[in-house]
């Protein structure tokens, strides 16, 4: 999952951006790091229900954010449309 972030080069990061993104309806598939504070990543979560966007789960903020590039870990990235 993570070489498809990797490879979109179109996507928001972080919680907040995501959310604002899902909000606006740009979204194609959301990544949420399993390791995340869930008083982060619920609202983002709901949204994307709400939405019908795709959520994917993974193991890993840190190794979520190094796949869009950071040195820092990254809580959801969304894929731009």
């Amino acid at each position: 999952m993570y070489e498809r972030v990797k490879a979109h080069k179109k996507r928001t990061v972080g919680a907040s951006a995501t959310l604002r993104a899902l909000q606006k309806h740009e979204l194609s598939e959301v990544y949420v790091a399993d390791d995340a504070d869930s008083r982060v990543v619920q609202p983002v979560i709901e949204a994307c229900r709400d939405a019908g966007v795709p959520v994917s789960h993974v193991d890993s903020q840190t190794k979520l954010g190094k796949a869009c590039g950071l040195s820092v870990g990254a809580s959801a990235v969304g894929l731009i449309l």
